[in-house]
């Protein structure tokens, strides 16, 4: 995720890479042509130019000289490094999950409001034109009252970064991986009641898979389910089916984009901004930095409530479908 944001920085104006960090010398070189992940992009080698190289990220957030830090590290280390980069005055974007339970979501929050600076966490589908179309969609009436609601995200257990199978470094493939669908609920639909969910998990095989039936006061169920599904070939997906009360929303990544069926027949494929999800996130932050503003789209209160309904939902797949209260 580093490479990816990196190469969203390159096309914000005014942007300078000013220091990186890196345990790897051949990354902190520039030379990242080797790294891969899940989004199926390969890697590119980088100047970097005057910036400053640490070996270790607390050392490069402690740095003066420096506005703003990006942290992509393993989900264990997001908030340590988040509240020691706040207390050094940095703004900090953190990539999701914002951190490894709620407790440390509060903390990093506590930090950010004693510095005076922007805390984000990477919650992409949020600035993802295929998910901002569902968004307008809900808050602009069009879709009415929801009766029901699914998100689905699978993929195969990542073989390109070993920490993400250790659970106390990452918090599984449920956590790690359906944070994007239940943060997009919480945008929707505000916060659940209860949930109920069913799974299995088994991460020696490659197996983390869950469907948590979300319950809402007047509203319809809402589904998350997904995971990883197999240990090495599965292809990723995500998509989206939402019905409401004058229409249906429905999108997959895999050949079918985002499009509105009215009661009235019709069938109307949604215009998107060609703009790419990450880039805009990053010049959504970027901008926040330069104003000092709160970032009220995507806020680090919404994503501290993703890291403890994702929580939740893990815990009650261990109850097989008893009811578990989402107090938050």
């Amino acid at each position: 995720m580093g490479l990816t944001h990196l190469k969203a920085y390159k096309n914000i104006p005014g942007v300078e890479i000013a220091a990186v960090a890196s345990d790897d010398p051949k990354a902190l070189s520039g030379d990242l042509s080797g790294i891969q992940g899940n989004l199926g992009t390969g890697g590119e080698k980088f100047d970097f130019g005057s910036a400053r190289k640490f070996n270790e990220s607390m050392d490069c957030v402690r740095a003066e000289g420096i506005d703003a830090v990006d942290l992509c590290l393993p989900t264990h280390l997001h908030a340590p490094v988040a509240i020691e980069a706040l207390k050094h005055g940095k703004h900090v974007l953190v990539e999701k999950p914002m951190a490894l339970d709620g407790v440390q979501t509060r903390e990093m929050i506590e930090a950010a409001k004693a510095s005076g600076k922007v805390l984000m966490s990477a919650q992409v589908l949020r600035f993802f034109p295929a998910y901002m179309a569902l968004i307008d969609a809900v808050e602009s009436g069009k879709l009415g009252r929801v009766h029901h609601a699914t998100f689905r995200r699978r993929c195969a257990a990542p073989g390109w970064s070993a920490w993400l199978t250790n659970k106390t470094l990452s918090g599984g493939g449920v956590f790690d991986l359906l944070i994007h669908d239940i943060d997009m609920m919480l945008v929707c639909f505000g916060k659940p009641d209860a949930v109920m969910a069913w799974g299995e998990e088994n991460l020696e095989r490659g197996i983390d898979v869950i469907t948590a039936q979300f319950l809402y006061p007047g509203l319809g169920s809402v589904t998350v389910t997904g995971g990883w599904h197999h240990p090495k070939a599965y292809p990723f997906s995500m998509e989206y089916t939402v019905v409401g009360e004058h229409g249906v929303m429905d999108y997959s990544s895999e050949g079918r984009p985002p499009k509105w069926y009215g009661n009235d027949g019709s069938a109307e494929e949604r215009v998107l901004s060609e703009k790419d999800g990450y880039e805009a996130e990053i010049e959504y932050f970027v901008e926040c930095c330069r104003t000092g503003q709160a970032p009220a789209r995507c806020t680090p209160e919404s994503s501290a409530a993703a890291v403890e309904l994702a929580r939740i939902a893990a815990a009650a797949r261990e109850k097989k479908g008893e009811p578990v209260p989402c107090r938050l």
